[in-house]
Protein backbone atom coordinates (compact mmCIF):
# COMPACT_ATOMS: atom_id res chain seq x y z
CA UNK A 1 0.00 0.00 0.00
CA UNK A 2 1.27 3.38 -0.80
CA UNK A 3 1.94 5.93 1.35
CA UNK A 4 -0.69 7.97 -0.02
CA UNK A 5 -3.48 5.73 -0.08
CA UNK A 6 -2.70 5.11 3.80
CA UNK A 7 -3.25 8.62 4.34
CA UNK A 8 -6.34 8.40 2.26
CA UNK A 9 -7.40 5.58 4.49
CA UNK A 10 -6.59 8.05 7.30
CA UNK A 11 -8.58 11.21 7.00
CA UNK A 12 -11.74 9.06 5.57
CA UNK A 13 -11.98 6.89 8.61
CA UNK A 14 -11.11 10.36 10.63
CA UNK A 15 -13.55 12.41 9.39
CA UNK A 16 -16.15 9.73 9.30
CA UNK A 17 -15.83 8.36 12.81
CA UNK A 18 -13.90 11.44 14.76
CA UNK A 19 -15.95 13.88 13.63
CA UNK A 20 -19.54 12.11 13.91
CA UNK A 21 -18.91 12.00 17.17
CA UNK A 22 -18.34 15.78 17.55
CA UNK A 23 -17.57 16.30 20.50
CA UNK A 24 -15.33 19.43 19.19
CA UNK A 25 -15.23 19.24 15.31
CA UNK A 26 -12.95 21.90 15.12
CA UNK A 27 -10.34 19.98 17.45
CA UNK A 28 -10.50 16.72 15.82
CA UNK A 29 -10.00 18.45 11.82
CA UNK A 30 -6.97 19.95 13.49
CA UNK A 31 -6.09 16.39 14.29
CA UNK A 32 -6.80 15.18 11.00
CA UNK A 33 -4.52 17.80 9.52
CA UNK A 34 -1.75 17.47 11.56
CA UNK A 35 -1.50 14.06 10.50
CA UNK A 36 -1.76 14.78 7.01
CA UNK A 37 0.70 17.23 7.84
CA UNK A 38 3.36 14.57 9.41
CA UNK A 39 2.77 12.27 6.90
CA UNK A 40 3.65 14.96 4.33
CA UNK A 41 6.97 14.97 6.43
CA UNK A 42 7.51 11.81 6.48
CA UNK A 43 7.14 11.21 2.82
CA UNK A 44 9.47 14.49 1.88
CA UNK A 45 11.96 12.83 4.54
CA UNK A 46 11.82 9.78 2.48
CA UNK A 47 12.42 11.69 -0.76
CA UNK A 48 15.31 13.12 0.30
CA UNK A 49 16.82 9.70 1.24
CA UNK A 50 16.02 8.62 -2.08
CA UNK A 51 17.87 11.59 -3.58
CA UNK A 52 20.39 11.21 -1.67
CA UNK A 53 21.19 7.55 -1.84
CA UNK A 54 20.51 8.48 -6.04
CA UNK A 55 23.36 10.77 -6.32
CA UNK A 56 25.65 8.70 -3.92
CA UNK A 57 25.56 5.77 -6.70
CA UNK A 58 25.87 8.16 -9.84
CA UNK A 59 28.59 9.79 -8.14
CA UNK A 60 30.08 6.03 -7.85
CA UNK A 61 29.12 5.04 -11.13
CA UNK A 62 31.28 7.61 -12.75
CA UNK A 63 34.12 6.79 -10.84
CA UNK A 64 33.44 2.89 -11.85
CA UNK A 65 33.07 4.51 -15.52
CA UNK A 66 36.91 6.60 -15.14
CA UNK A 67 38.27 3.20 -14.02
CA UNK A 68 36.56 1.13 -16.69
CA UNK A 69 38.44 3.68 -19.19
CA UNK A 70 41.56 3.46 -17.24
CA UNK A 71 41.37 -0.41 -17.52
CA UNK A 72 40.90 0.06 -21.08
CA UNK A 73 44.17 2.04 -21.44
CA UNK A 74 46.32 -0.25 -19.45
CA UNK A 75 45.34 -3.18 -21.43
CA UNK A 76 46.19 -1.32 -24.29
CA UNK A 77 49.39 -0.33 -23.00
CA UNK A 78 49.83 -3.84 -22.32
CA UNK A 79 49.10 -5.33 -25.75
CA UNK A 80 51.83 -1.89 -27.23
CA UNK A 81 55.12 -4.30 -25.10
CA UNK A 82 53.61 -7.45 -25.90
CA UNK A 83 52.09 -8.33 -22.93
CA UNK A 84 49.08 -10.41 -24.34
CA UNK A 85 48.89 -11.83 -20.37
CA UNK A 86 48.35 -8.55 -18.88
CA UNK A 87 46.32 -6.98 -21.33
CA UNK A 88 43.47 -9.73 -20.66
CA UNK A 89 44.01 -9.56 -17.03
CA UNK A 90 43.06 -5.34 -17.74
CA UNK A 91 40.28 -6.40 -20.01
CA UNK A 92 38.65 -8.72 -17.27
CA UNK A 93 38.88 -6.11 -14.32
CA UNK A 94 37.26 -3.78 -17.20
CA UNK A 95 34.17 -6.63 -17.66
CA UNK A 96 33.89 -6.54 -14.18
CA UNK A 97 33.93 -2.75 -13.49
CA UNK A 98 30.89 -2.25 -16.58
CA UNK A 99 29.05 -5.33 -14.42
CA UNK A 100 28.79 -3.16 -11.27
CA UNK A 101 28.52 -0.12 -13.02
CA UNK A 102 25.19 -1.84 -14.90
CA UNK A 103 23.97 -3.39 -11.64
CA UNK A 104 24.44 0.22 -10.18
CA UNK A 105 22.58 1.70 -13.36
CA UNK A 106 19.68 -0.80 -12.45
CA UNK A 107 19.60 0.52 -9.08
CA UNK A 108 19.24 4.31 -10.29
CA UNK A 109 16.73 3.63 -12.78
CA UNK A 110 14.68 2.00 -9.55
CA UNK A 111 15.26 5.03 -7.78
CA UNK A 112 13.85 7.23 -10.51
CA UNK A 113 10.88 5.39 -10.91
CA UNK A 114 10.25 5.61 -6.54
CA UNK A 115 11.15 9.40 -6.98
CA UNK A 116 8.27 9.94 -9.59
CA UNK A 117 5.68 7.57 -7.58
CA UNK A 118 7.20 9.84 -4.28
CA UNK A 119 6.72 13.45 -5.90
CA UNK A 120 3.12 11.99 -7.21
CA UNK A 121 1.96 11.20 -3.60
CA UNK A 122 2.98 14.35 -2.11
CA UNK A 123 1.77 16.39 -4.85
CA UNK A 124 -1.90 14.57 -4.58
CA UNK A 125 -0.87 14.81 -0.51
CA UNK A 126 0.09 18.55 -0.65
CA UNK A 127 -3.95 19.13 -2.77
CA UNK A 128 -5.63 17.12 -0.33
CA UNK A 129 -4.25 19.02 2.59
CA UNK A 130 -4.49 22.43 0.97
CA UNK A 131 -8.31 20.80 0.52
CA UNK A 132 -8.46 19.90 3.83
CA UNK A 133 -7.45 23.47 5.45
CA UNK A 134 -9.71 24.80 3.52
CA UNK A 135 -12.35 23.07 4.69
CA UNK A 136 -11.23 23.33 8.39
CA UNK A 137 -11.84 26.70 8.04
CA UNK A 138 -15.73 26.46 7.22
CA UNK A 139 -15.99 23.93 9.90
CA UNK A 140 -14.65 26.20 12.04
CA UNK A 141 -16.68 29.53 10.72
CA UNK A 142 -20.17 26.70 11.00
CA UNK A 143 -18.77 25.84 14.47
CA UNK A 144 -18.94 29.20 15.81
CA UNK A 145 -21.98 29.93 14.44
CA UNK A 146 -23.70 26.77 15.25
CA UNK A 147 -22.54 27.37 18.94
CA UNK A 148 -23.73 31.27 18.72
CA UNK A 149 -27.00 30.15 17.69
CA UNK A 150 -27.16 27.25 20.59
CA UNK A 151 -26.02 29.73 23.19
CA UNK A 152 -28.84 32.16 22.07
CA UNK A 153 -31.10 29.34 22.65
CA UNK A 154 -30.30 28.51 25.67
CA UNK A 155 -30.69 32.41 26.95
CA UNK A 156 -33.85 32.58 25.11
CA UNK A 157 -35.00 29.49 27.52
CA UNK A 158 -32.59 30.85 30.86
CA UNK A 159 -34.55 31.01 33.88
CA UNK A 160 -33.52 34.81 34.35
CA UNK A 161 -34.84 35.56 31.20
CA UNK A 162 -37.93 33.88 31.86
CA UNK A 163 -38.75 35.32 34.83
CA UNK A 164 -37.93 38.89 33.22
CA UNK A 165 -40.90 38.48 30.83
CA UNK A 166 -42.86 37.02 33.70
CA UNK A 167 -42.06 40.82 35.43
CA UNK A 168 -42.95 42.64 32.04
CA UNK A 169 -46.17 40.80 31.94
CA UNK A 170 -46.73 41.45 35.12
CA UNK A 171 -46.60 45.25 36.04
CA UNK A 172 -48.20 45.33 31.86
CA UNK A 173 -51.23 44.04 34.03
CA UNK A 174 -51.14 46.51 36.40
CA UNK A 175 -50.70 49.31 34.07
CA UNK A 176 -53.75 47.82 32.08
CA UNK A 177 -55.83 47.52 35.43
CA UNK A 178 -55.03 51.06 36.18
CA UNK A 179 -55.71 52.33 33.28
CA UNK A 180 -59.06 50.80 32.74
CA UNK A 181 -59.77 52.47 36.92
CA UNK A 182 -59.08 55.80 35.33
CA UNK A 183 -61.30 55.32 32.20
CA UNK A 184 -63.66 54.47 34.73
CA UNK A 185 -63.53 57.00 36.83
CA UNK A 186 -63.64 59.44 33.87
CA UNK A 187 -66.75 57.48 32.29
CA UNK A 188 -68.35 58.29 36.51
CA UNK A 189 -67.15 62.45 35.62
CA UNK A 190 -68.91 62.27 32.61
CA UNK A 191 -71.97 60.52 33.94
CA UNK A 192 -72.43 63.25 37.12
CA UNK A 193 -71.75 66.36 34.81
CA UNK A 194 -74.57 65.04 32.31
CA UNK A 195 -76.78 64.86 35.65
CA UNK A 196 -76.29 67.71 36.54
CA UNK A 197 -75.85 69.52 32.98
CA UNK A 198 -79.78 67.88 32.46
CA UNK A 199 -81.01 69.33 35.82
CA UNK A 200 -79.65 72.57 34.10
CA UNK A 201 -81.49 72.23 30.91
CA UNK A 202 -85.04 71.42 33.01
CA UNK A 203 -84.60 74.59 34.86
CA UNK A 204 -84.17 76.43 31.66
CA UNK A 205 -87.71 74.88 30.31
CA UNK A 206 -89.24 75.62 33.66
CA UNK A 207 -87.93 79.18 34.04
CA UNK A 208 -89.56 79.71 30.17
CA UNK A 209 -92.46 77.57 30.74
CA UNK A 210 -93.27 79.67 33.94
CA UNK A 211 -92.32 83.19 32.09
CA UNK A 212 -94.85 81.59 29.35
CA UNK A 213 -97.73 81.06 32.10
CA UNK A 214 -96.89 84.68 33.27
CA UNK A 215 -97.60 86.07 30.17
CA UNK A 216 -100.80 84.48 29.53
CA UNK A 217 -102.67 85.56 32.53
CA UNK A 218 -102.24 89.22 32.02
Amino acid sequence: MSIFSRMTDIINSNISSLLDKAENPEKMIRMVIQEMEETLVEVRSGTAKVIAEKKTLTRRVEQLKRQAQDWEEKAELALSKNRDDLAKAALVEKGNTNATIEIMEKDIGKLDSTLDKLSGEIEQLQSKLNDARVRQKSIVMRTKATQSRLDVNMQLHNYTIDNAMDKFEYYERKIDAMEGQMESASVEQKSLQNEFDELARQEKIDKELQELKDKLNR
